[in-house]
């Protein structure tokens, strides 16, 4: 039930238990005092104390990094995710990139967990995962950013449910020590990798590593197809690091991303569950790309839908 519509049943509860001649006291009256009391959802009221942000890929890939990032600021994001990048000379010019346009790299998206999961049984592939992984943990530290995006594992013909939760986490538990070192958090996204399908799970999966050192990114749209992205909010509660922004449209004959507030996403009860766990971190964006007119309206977005600013 929509908070607008759990207002209005109590609204006409209490009318009815009027009507019914019961007065000011009994049920009528508890029933008044408790409509009258300040709604959960008055919390989410005051704007939420989330940092804006992007995945660097929506910005135009042919500008500099100098112009992109200075293009993400001016559009009012306050920080950007970068992809996982091997060189070191574009490594630290993306740095100097960031630096001078005063934007924060916030994260890392690893780029190898899908070609080369961590799941698989052939160990060059997982020896290519890991080398990743340390690429991206040691990204983050010179960028100063706290996080890098891991796909644990992928559920397929070849590698069971059971496989991929034991091999997937046997990896995670040998880059612990470094992430520890590097104070940089591993943080687990869901995503259509036919792993990880429930928000119980979720928190079981990252529980088991009983570590601050691996946490949850958690992408609203994602699991639009199959649950509700407030209620893995509330159930994920504070294992829940980071944020993607995405939304999800069912439609016949199929579905469709689109932009925030085109889609299913109950930005209003989305919006409630990260109030009510205090969530106060990063929110990017991974949507398509586009122009600075384009990048404008996705901020005016977050900051109607999630935020809290209009």
């Amino acid at each position: 039930m929509r908070h607008t519509s759990r207002r209005e049943f109590v609204k006409s509860t209490v009318a009815a238990a009027c009507a019914a001649g019961l007065g000011g006291g009994g049920l009528a009256g508890e029933l008044i005092a408790r409509a009258s009391e300040p709604a959960k959802s008055a919390r989410a009221s005051t704007p939420l104390p989330i940092k804006k942000g992007l995945v660097l890929d929506m910005l135009p890939s042919s500008m500099s990094y100098g112009d992109r990032f200075k293009l993400a600021r001016d559009a009012g994001f306050e920080v950007v995710q970068a992809p996982t990048t091997p060189d070191e000379h574009e490594a630290e010019a993306i740095k100097k990139a960031a630096d001078a346009a005063n934007i924060r790299i916030d994260s890392v998206m690893n780029m190898d967990h899908w070609k080369y999961p961590l799941s698989s049984s052939d160990g060059a592939v997982v020896t290519k995962s890991m080398e990743g992984m340390r690429t991206s943990l040691h990204n983050a530290k010179l960028w100063g950013s706290d996080a890098v995006l891991l796909v644990p594992a992928v559920v397929n013909p070849q590698t069971t449910y059971r496989d991929a939760w034991t091999r997937s986490q046997k990896e995670i538990r040998k880059l612990i020590p470094l992430a520890a070192e590097l104070k940089v958090v591993i943080a687990i996204e869901e995503v259509w990798n036919k792993f990880l399908l429930s928000p119980l799970e979720m928190k079981k999966y990252i529980g088991e590593f009983e570590s601050p050192w691996v946490r949850a990114w958690f992408d609203v749209g994602n699991v639009v197809l199959y649950g509700y992205p407030q209620d893995w909010i509330r159930t994920l509660g504070k294992s829940i690091y980071k944020v993607h922004l995405k939304d999800f449209k069912r439609k016949e004959g199929g579905y469709a991303w689109v932009n925030l507030g085109d889609g299913d996403v109950d930005w209003a009860a989305v919006r409630q569950a990260f109030a009510e766990i205090g969530y106060a971190g990063s929110a990017i964006a991974e949507l398509d790309g586009g122009d600075e007119a384009y990048l404008r309206d996705v901020s005016r977005r977050i900051d109607r839908l999630l935020i809290g600013v209009t």
